[in-house]
């Protein structure tokens, strides 16, 4: 294994080099927070795949296919779709508008009321994301190093929170973009190959599995209805997101740079599937489908070929993981403590208004997230649940007032609040009635959180002339930059 460990360490210790290097050119708060929004075609693609391939995508797309066969891609390939989604109707318009949060562009919409509330949800959403990611380590570090879960957690979180900590979006950005290559490399053009020749090839796989393993519905109608609400609706409106698509320098770069990542997601949909069928040809028995990805790798690989499959896996994690912490501390910073700071201020003699460093501010914030997040994740047994209700809650909460916003010009600020609201405690509630993994709280927290949007909107007076025409120039291109960007990227005349 000493050849694996070598692999590994020079990989980590890149990370980390690379955090250094962003910390050095994250110099405003745009640099931070949203890497200068000077991403070209290439990183962003690259950046953006990083970052919705994660463990779940990698080690429980493999362990998905192990269980299902073929139609186990459905989980990772409702991700691409959500992306292409995305990418095709929605990301020009999101990237004109020059905002860092989602809650910042549901104040924009609606007339400054919507944001606090919505930014809460996101925060809960971003923090659990991260949480489960992090949880991932323990699996990877298990088969490295045979760590004990702690230690693991631990020693994954802190090396992610240090280079995010370090650069913020400039550091996440070079790290995913050497993530996504390694990912490309060790599962689709090494990984992927080797277990197809270990099962015999493709003929020895169908003579060896049932014939459900190859049906591409084998996994179930309702299942598949389910991932395309809680994934493809997900992808359209969570902060991780959209902070990757503020990222990018022209509304075009991120409908083809998203595009691009689209499709990569569902090319990886299918490898991973393929993996994971042809190790239930090899370990028909595993005790269970999620140890199938770290089986093969350990059992069939040759030397230098495993590390690097697993410092795959590795990055698959981190860039989920580092995703997910930016856009919790962002959310918090941002959307909840910025706001908070304000009132105060005007309430308490002025401290809302004194200066301060808005790098350095948000800095301090992932940190503090970062650290909550590997205490949470010490702490936490399950991920499957864990993912479930940080993706319920961010789709029945959110999805409605934010596409509504984006395509309804009766939605209103009432009707968003009351949408966020009620489809937030429906999802909690029948969650707690039917059982976290339960397909019912989805359902019905959505048509609820739809339901209350349309009637509360129609009954209150329409969002005020003045917030909508605002709301179509900033979705037009023509709004106004926020001073501090407009210092980080200066006219010719100023310069």
């Amino acid at each position: 294994m000493a050849v694996d460990y070598a692999v590994i360490v020079v990989y980590l210790a890149g990370m980390l080099a690379m955090g250094w290097w962003g910390m050095r050119r994250a110099k405003s708060k745009s640099e931070f927070l949203v890497a200068g929004r000077r991403l070209g075609p290439a990183m962003y693609s690259g950046t953006m795949a990083a970052i919705v391939l994660g463990g779940a995508s990698t080690i429980g797309g493999v362990g998905l296919g192990y269980q299902y066969g073929l139609s186990g891609a459905w989980m990772v390939f409702t991700i691409g779709l959500g992306l292409l989604a995305l990418s095709v109707f929605f990301s020009a318009r999101i990237a004109r508008l020059k905002v860092y949060t989602v809650s910042e562009m549901l104040d924009l919409r609606y007339g400054g009321r919507a944001g606090i509330i919505s930014g809460v949800v996101m925060w809960a959403y971003t923090l659990m994301l991260a949480v489960t990611s992090t949880i991932a380590y323990a699996t990877i570090f298990d088969v490295l190093f045979d760590v004990n879960r702690t230690v693991a957690i631990v020693l994954g979180g802190t090396i992610v929170v240090a280079y995010s900590t370090l650069g913020g979006m400039w550091s996440i950005t070079l790290t995913d973009m050497v993530q996504f290559v390694v990912k490309t490399i060790g599962l689709l053009l090494l990984l992927l190959p080797i277990a197809v020749v270990k099962a015999g090839g493709f003929s020895e796989m169908k003579a060896q599995l049932p014939t459900e393993y190859f049906d591409p519905l084998g996994i179930g109608g309702e299942t598949i209805f389910t991932y395309v609400l809680i994934y493809t609706f997900g992808m359209l409106i969570g902060q991780d997101i959209w902070q990757r698509v503020f990222t990018a320098r022209s509304d075009t770069t991120a409908r083809w740079g998203g595009t691009v990542a689209g499709t990569y997601c569902l090319v990886y949909a299918i490898a991973g599937a393929v993996i994971g069928t042809a190790a239930k040809v090899m370990y028909p028995d595993l005790a269970s489908a999620d140890s199938a990805f770290a089986t093969i790798v350990k059992d069939e690989l040759p030397v230098g070929v495993r590390g690097l499959v697993l410092a795959a896996a590795l990055a698959a994690v981190m860039s989920t993981s580092s995703g997910a912490l930016i856009a919790c501390a962002t959310v918090a910073n941002n959307d909840i403590w910025s706001r908070l700071r304000g009132v105060v201020g005007r309430g308490g003699g002025g401290a809302g208004d004194e200066p301060h460093d808005e790098v350095k501010g948000n800095r301090a914030f992932i940190l503090i997230m970062g650290i909550a997040v590997i205490l949470i994740a010490i702490a936490l047994n399950d991920v499957v649940e864990a993912l479930t209700v940080a993706y319920n809650l961010l789709v029945g909460g959110l999805l409605v007032p934010i596409i509504g916003g984006l395509l309804w010009r009766r939605g209103t600020a009432a009707g968003a609040l009351s949408a966020v609201c009620v489809g937030g405690v429906a999802v909690v509630g029948l969650m707690w009635h039917y059982g976290i993994l339960a397909n019912q709280p989805i359902y019905y927290g959505l048509l609820a959180s739809l339901a209350v949007y349309v009637v509360v909107s129609l009954a209150t007076p329409p969002t005020d002339a003045a917030v909508l025409a605002a709301w179509r120039e900033r979705l037009a291109g023509r709004g106004e930059p926020a001073p501090e960007e407009a210092l980080a990227h200066p006219s010719p005349s100023g310069v």
